[in-house]
């Protein structure tokens, strides 16, 4: 390719593509440079420069890094816009020592590249502009202090970062850095944060790394939040404090920033603001392109949108925590079977309909009660197989607290087999898993995530002896149990004084006292043994409630059946919640059956459970007095 061949193709005079090439285009219009640069760049033209002594576009620009860290993060924006571009990269690091930062600027100029992207060591770096001006190469400085450098805005960043935990309350807000170009920046904006709230800024909360005296003013809740100029910094205050049985965010808050060249993973949890390291790269490729080209163009200001990633490790402080749902219980997969007309002995029925979903009562229940609005956690057991993954991640999406949640080694997820019919009947099988591991050691372990807790969701699908340390450790820490018999034909009569509320359904009931002739005298048979309410559910016919001051019936909410595996964990969910909301048992009841009519009118238990926004749209159309709390509440 000769310099008329790119004359020809771009419509121009051959003397017009030397001018542009060398640089003296000075008379030539914009229009007509980009042209004959894009037709350059197109067909790979690079002037024949052996004897040409001044300078010329070689469409290359050099990348000169100080260290290695930077190249990870920022290159592969720089290469996608240059590629995208026309451009090739040449590439060098100076490791932060300014003779070789001397000798890589000195070799660029050799090689006459068009442009440099430079990130300076320092203030001494300013002796490279005496060689960069004399080979007449352009230049752009980022992440340094010189004057009209281009830098990521880690001041505002690590402002916002503040900022969030102030949001979430915190007044005692501690700062981790670490070593690096961004600590002084993002130090820089937690003061001001602090400065701008007026919150008083201190030098003893303040950190270059996870020391002793850190951790001793988070165990003593001196300080409720954290945040922190690395990730990896925070990631080493995670394992710390976990392993010290401290817990985030119950215990106290971290926010961080996170490059956006980390992998995603779901553990550890960790609220971050990414810093976008790719953008910033095309960013400053295509300034310097524009500088290259002379494009007469209103200079790109690099501001993009920075936001919270997630919530997980933030919360408010410990001494204001609200009251929470602590779930214990199995953790399964659902397998789902739709056939025209339940299996009965010696009758085999064909489908060639099945489906999948994640279940047992206590992923349920957990998702039930997150989908009402509530704090939520979850004691349990899982495999160490696919099956897990999807439990975790349903989990995830409605941000329940997994940290209770262990997997099992050698040992599968359980596992239900639901059998539906048309009218939503069912026959379940389950094959425990790991659920059957769950021992008092495990619960006794977390026992922290019962602290604070409100009400327990408590069933009989784990090991009798952890339902027992379940309800010990719920009223250790103030809490009340609701327990599901589920699976089960007797009850210890030592767990019966440390059950709050039980709730059978008719088959339970009957296999649990089938000694006592009606509903008022059997659940009088468990009231006399120290628990305190009965609520039998009867399906279509509602529930029925005793208590040592009153029984009454319920109705049920009237709804086309599809799938009745789920009423009870509905109804369960939604008593506890809004017994939480303030909302009397009476009351709570009433929501509850709501709920449980809601959820047998889809298939599967964890898509037809309702969220509070949908259940109490219904309500205020249907019975608008029923949301209105007492006053005293």
């Amino acid at each position: 390719m000769t310099i008329k061949d790119i004359a020809r193709l771009a419509g121009v005079s051959t003397s017009t593509v030397s001018k542009v090439m060398n640089g003296k285009d000075a008379s030539i219009s914009p229009e007509t440079r980009q042209k004959v640069l894009q037709t350059a760049k197109e067909y790979n033209y690079t002037p024949f420069a052996s004897f040409i002594t001044q300078k010329v576009k070689t469409f290359q620009i050099g990348v000169l890094f100080n260290s290695m860290n930077t190249v990870k993060k920022t290159l592969d924006g720089i290469l996608s816009q240059a590629c995208h571009s026309g451009y090739s990269i040449s590439v060098s690091t100076s490791e932060g020592d300014t003779e070789e930062e001397l000798k890589a600027v000195m070799g660029f100029c050799r090689n006459k590249v068009d442009a440099l992207l430079w990130e300076p060591v320092g203030p001494a770096s300013s002796a490279c502009i005496e060689q960069l001006e004399k080979a007449q190469i352009p230049y752009l400085t980022f992440n340094s202090s010189l004057p009209g450098s281009l830098n990521l805005d880690y001041q505002s960043i690590g402002y916002r970062a503040t900022e969030t935990l102030i949001q979430y309350n915190h007044e005692k807000i501690a700062c981790l850095l670490a070593t690096g170009n961004r600590s002084s920046d993002f130090f820089e904006g937690y003061r001001k944060c602090l400065f701008d709230n007026s919150l008083i800024f201190q030098e003893d909360l303040v950190f270059d790394h996870v020391s002793s005296s850190l951790l001793h003013k988070i165990l003593s809740h001196t300080i409720s939040g954290i945040v922190c100029s690395h990730y990896s910094s925070a990631l080493a205050l995670y394992e710390r404090c976990t392993s010290l049985q401290y817990w985030i965010p119950n215990d106290f808050s971290i926010v961080s920033l996170k490059a956006d060249v980390r992998p995603e993973t779901g553990y550890p949890h960790i609220s971050t603001f990414t810093i976008p390291y790719f953008k910033f790269g095309a960013f400053l490729c295509r300034r310097i392109i524009n500088l290259i080209e002379q494009k007469q163009e209103e200079e790109e200001v690099f501001s993009p949108e920075i936001r919270l990633d997630n919530t997980w490790s933030v919360d408010l402080p410990f001494s204001q925590h609200r009251r929470k749902i602590t779930v214990v219980g199995s953790v399964n997969i659902d397998y789902y079977l739709n056939v025209p007309q339940l299996p009965t002995s010696g009758k085999s029925v064909r489908t060639s309909i099945s489906s999948l979903y994640p279940g047992g009562k206590g992923t349920n229940q957990a998702i039930a009660v997150a989908k009402l609005g509530h704090k939520v956690s979850i004691v349990g057991n899982v495999g160490n197989d696919l099956d897990s993954h999807v439990i975790y991640d349903a989990l995830k999406e409605y941000s329940v607290d997994v940290s209770g949640l262990t997997r099992c080694s050698n040992f599968h997820t359980g596992r239900a087999y639901i059998i539906v019919e048309p009218a939503g009947d069912s026959l379940i099988t389950i094959h425990s898993g790991a659920s059957e591991l769950l021992k008092p050691e495990a619960l006794r372990e977390n026992a922290h995530l019962f602290e604070r807790t409100a009400f327990s969701l408590i069933n009989t699908e784990i090991p009798m002896e952890a339902v027992e340390e379940a309800c010990l450790l719920t009223h250790k820490f103030g809490g009340q149990t609701i327990v599901k018999p589920s699976s089960c034909n007797s009850l210890p009569e030592d767990l019966l004084s440390g059950i709050d509320i039980l709730i059978p359904n008719q088959n339970e009931i009957e296999e649990l006292c089938p000694q006592e002739p009606d509903l008022s005298s059997k659940a009088d048979y468990f009231l006399k043994r120290g628990v305190r309410v009965v609520i039998i559910t009867l399906g279509a016919q509602g529930c029925f409630v005793k208590t040592r001051e009153f029984e009454k019936y319920y109705p049920a909410m009237k709804a086309t059946a599809v799938d009745n595996t789920g009423a009870a964990d509905a109804f369960i969910g939604a008593l506890a919640s809004y017994m939480l909301y303030g909302f009397s048992l009476d009351t709570a009841i009433q929501i509850a059956t709501y709920a449980a009519g809601f959820s047998i009118m889809r298939e599967g238990v964890v898509p037809s459970l309702i969220d509070k926004s949908s259940l109490e749209s219904y309500i205020r159309q249907n019975d608008p007095g029923l949301l209105t709390l007492p006053e005293h509440s």
